[in-house]
């Protein structure tokens, strides 16, 4: 180990995997995919591949116990892992769940959580089939992988949008960032003074993004319905912005995106005015959304047209172009991602 001192922060969560594993070169033909990707492929057929994909969620960094239900906590921890499954346009079909646990937790905590996996799995249609169990010094930690299937032929990258491809999106975005919002503003009234009630009327569907997100199975449900092969797909953990800039990244293209074709919800728009932030940039740079980010030929643009579940929002470019956010006013504006840095000690 050298003298030099680099800190983690300087390269985020993605620079470090980048760093890390560059040396790494894989050896065997069934890896189709390692790292770089929201799940590695493991080759079987011409028909039929493997997705495995893992998550690690810590206390005091992930997630917070004093707001968030162990049976939420549980099902939310299989829910990211099924996102990232479903980024790849596969279904998951098993879990196997991990965790180190303090000794301030006792059998009946536990129950909580993995009563929440459970209705995770009877959602969601897989099944658990292992894990480990260790013990903790400091707070509980839970590592899920999830293993999947694809058709090996309409396994979705990041690495393959087309200049003219359409950038599309599901559902609407910024509800879970506004939804830790209010959740860290109620708990720091509670904080201050115990005898006050958390005020949390009116604004059930943010906290639900927050705490008990969906992974969109359904989506890929739909797509093979209309016969659609996205060109590129990664899911939306860390913010809007930071995922358009992995697929232009990967796929060595530019973007526009456009601000008027960004799906916001009403309630997640009248929190942020209440926080007096722009519900734009919530959109852009909130994250734990878990909906799916992905591109399309033009040509398909008429099978998806319609359909309440995606909103076009943006089309790729020449990387040449750069990566803008077109505003209200038609004005371009260099994108910049500002969504979650692992290692950053402001966001611990």
């Amino acid at each position: 180990m050298s003298d030099q001192r680099t800190e983690l922060s300087r390269l985020g969560e993605f620079g470090l995997i980048a760093h890390l594993t560059k040396n790494f070169e894989s050896k065997l033909d069934s890896t189709v995919k390692g790292v770089g990707d929201d799940a590695a492929v493991i080759y079987h057929s011409e028909t039929e591949s493997t997705l495995i994909s893992t998550d690690l969620l810590l206390e005091g960094v992930h997630f917070n116990l004093m707001y968030m239900p162990l049976k939420h906590l549980g099902y939310k921890a299989v829910a990211v892992n099924v996102s990232d499954i479903c980024a790849m346009n596969g279904v998951a079909e098993q879990i196997t769940v991990s965790i180190a646990v303090s000794n301030r937790f006792p059998v009946e905590a536990l129950e909580e959580l993995y009563e929440g996996i459970k209705l995770a799995c009877e959602h969601y249609k897989i099944d658990l089939v292992g894990g480990d169990t260790t013990s903790s010094l400091s707070g509980l930690m839970i590592s899920i992988t999830a293993v999947g299937k694809a058709k090996t032929s309409e396994i979705t990258y990041r690495t393959g949008a087309k200049e003219h491809d359409l950038l599309v999106v599901t559902g609407d975005l910024g509800g879970a960032y506004m939804g830790l919002q209010l959740l860290e503003r109620e708990k720091e009234v509670f904080k201050t003074n115990p005898s006050i009630q958390p005020d949390l009327d009116g604004h059930d569907y943010i906290i639900q993004r927050q705490l008990k997100p969906e992974a969109r199975k359904d989506i890929i449900g739909f797509l093979k319905e209309l016969e659609v092969v996205p060109t590129s797909m990664i899911d939306i953990s860390d913010g809007l912005a930071s995922e358009i800039f992995h697929i232009c990244k990967a796929s060595n293209l530019g973007c526009h995106v456009y601000d008027e074709k960004i799906p916001i919800d009403a309630q997640t728009s009248l929190a942020a005015i209440d926080f007096n932030l722009d519900p734009g940039t919530c959109a852009l740079n909130g994250g734990e959304d878990y909906e799916l980010l992905f591109t399309i030929a033009q040509s398909d643009f008429d099978k998806i047209k319609g359909n309440p579940n995606m909103t076009v929002i943006g089309h790729m470019t020449d990387a040449n172009d750069g990566i803008y956010y077109i505003d209200k006013n038609g004005s371009a504006i260099e994108l910049s991602a500002q969504g979650w840095n692992h290692f950053n000690s402001d966001q611990e």
